[in-house]
């Protein structure tokens, strides 16, 4: 992306031009040909808002310039960023971080191609348009202006045009998220199933226009960038074109959470912090020191006990904090008043935010605990210091493994049957209601300031070590009082999902987060076209 000496150079010449043509700055500019008919459209500092009803706006099309009227940052080099690393390598990362300085010397149409070259260059089509789908929308939303999109919300069809990310990175964020009703941008060239890097030359677009024909077009944008998109064959059609000065974006606003078009429940890729160039090179110069570091947490845990383990994972960065804690002062597990002799173990229903959450909690018990799961890899399976059990997602079966464990000993069970990253918590599967006459829910919420250490991809073997490499990891547990499995509503004894409900809603208050009822299986084929079977041989 230019650098802002650059962009406020175009923004003077803009005005310069302006004052040439016998209008000062504000005012509108229209110029016609000899035969009255407009050639080029009017220009409009400001928002289209500002001077039109509703009426008006909702006949008319908003032609969008992503980058100058929807994102607040100039510097595009995070998305780039993104792709790269997880749909290349970090070596691929490190690359483009490194030759990023030199490329704010450039033009903006040869920093674009040099990116596209550095990002896409051998990848997979299929690999980059999963990254793009399932990670690069979180980026996008954290971008975006409140500003912006108000202006995007007062039109009922809007187009998007991209004059620096190609198109593939930003359709289907826009599409599924923003609503628009077409994206026109950049291609690049595929050879047999892989990006060669190279965009398509000005002349090779074939724009679908026939949707806009006989319509009022209206465009939006920066002037700091206009002036590479007014020979743009749609913004040469629109009828008027409001600009934003930079200045003005500097003030915009970031769009609040609960304002996002379609909440963001589901994403997808390893970095937990948005790449820009400062942030991106303090991962780079982290990494040495990481790759260690989470290799000796790791055996912290797996060879260690309990009862040295937390101390010595705290002195190397490790957070955890405990709430209402069962462990009693002689070291046993005490459930306050609730406690009643049990021949079976206790059954613990905790939300799921990392492969590691069976873990914490015993080493908050203090004891060794079993786990279950719907899949896991080999390597997590040799590494983990408690005992686990492959679900065959067959009812009975499940049920009879589960009810074994329980008589052997205390059971950690996950409901929702995968992780979720954001404030929310997945539907709960009602088997567990069935087991026990009394469950202990347990409320956990972790933080990851650098790496997630969940994913849907081929490397969910590695999830654990990515969390252990965050500089500061960070898990709170809180153990909540015992809820029964049976209860009656309106003279009825409860249903078994009614129950996983109360539970899952009990938990969702206390972390304050909001429940849904998308399932594991909603997971994997929203971020990755499966159900979400884990390699075993990994």
């Amino acid at each position: 992306m230019a650098s802002k000496p650059f962009s406020k150079s175009v923004f003077t010449f803009y005005h310069f031009v302006r004052r040439r043509l016998g209008n000062p700055p504000g005012q509108h500019r229209h110029r016609r040909n000899t035969s009255g008919i407009p050639t080029y459209p009017e220009i409009i500092e400001g928002c289209p808002l500002a001077s039109q009803d509703d009426d008006q706006l909702q006949n008319q099309v908003l032609i969008l310039d992503i980058e100058g009227g929807l994102l607040r940052s100039q510097c595009l080099l995070p998305y780039f960023i993104v792709v790269a690393i997880d749909a290349g390598s970090f070596l691929r990362g490190l690359v483009l971080l490194c030759l990023y300085p030199l490329l704010s010397f450039l033009t903006q149409e040869v920093q674009s191609r040099v990116m596209v070259m550095l990002c896409f260059l051998g990848l997979r089509e299929e690999k980059v348009r999963r990254v793009v789908r399932a990670t690069l929308p979180k980026h996008f939303l954290e971008d975006i202006g409140r500003e912006g999109f108000e202006v995007v919300r007062g039109f009922k069809r809007v187009v998007g045009l991209s004059r620096m990310i190609p198109r593939v990175m930003v359709e289907d964020f826009l599409k599924e998220y923003i609503g628009l009703e077409m994206v026109v941008g950049r291609e690049v060239k595929i050879v047999r199933g892989r990006y060669v890097g190279l965009l398509e030359m000005e002349g090779e677009r074939r724009l679908s226009l026939d949707k806009l024909e006989g319509t009022e077009m209206v465009g939006f944008g920066s002037s700091s960038s206009y002036f590479y998109h007014n020979h743009h064959q749609l913004f040469t059609c629109c009828k008027e074109v409001y600009l934003v000065t930079p200045e003005q974006k500097k003030q915009w606003s970031t769009l609040p959470r609960d304002q996002y078009p379609r909440p963001l429940i589901f994403h997808d890729g390893r970095l937990a912090f948005r790449p820009t160039p400062q942030a991106t090179l303090t991962m780079f110069m982290w990494l040495p020191l990481a790759v260690p570091l989470t290799v000796l947490r790791t055996l912290i845990f797996v060879i260690l006990p309990y009862s040295i383990s937390l101390p010595i994972g705290s002195a190397s960065g490790i957070t955890t904090r405990v709430i209402n804690s069962p462990i009693s002062a002689t070291g046993n597990t005490n459930h306050g008043a609730y406690a009643q002799p049990n021949p079976q173990g206790h059954l613990y229903v905790c939300n799921h935010r990392t492969l590691l959450d069976p873990v914490y909690i015993s080493v908050m018990l203090n004891k060794k605990v079993s786990a279950v799961t719907y899949s896991l890899s080999r390597v997590t399976e040799l590494l983990s210091p408690i005992k686990t059990i492959r679900l065959t997602r067959n009812r009975d079966e499940d049920q009879r493994r589960m009810e074994y464990l329980l008589q052997k000993g205390d059971l950690v069970i996950c409901p929702e049957g995968t992780t979720c990253r954001e404030p929310y918590l997945l539907r709960f599967s009602p088997l567990f209601v069935e087991l026990v006459d009394e469950v202990y829910p347990v409320a956990l919420v972790n933080w990851s300031n650098m790496f997630y250490g969940t994913s849907t991809g081929r490397s969910k073997y590695m999830d654990h070590f990515y969390y252990f490499m965050n500089p500061h990891p960070a898990y709170v547990v809180e153990f909540m009082d015992r809820m029964p499995t049976h209860g009656v509503i309106n003279g009825r004894r409860c249903e078994s999902y009614e129950v996983a409900n109360m539970v899952q809603s009990e938990i969702g208050r206390v972390l304050r987060f909001e429940p849904t009822k998308l399932t594991r299986k909603d997971k994997y084929m929203i971020l990755a076209g499966h159900e979400g079977v884990a390699d075993t041989k990994q």
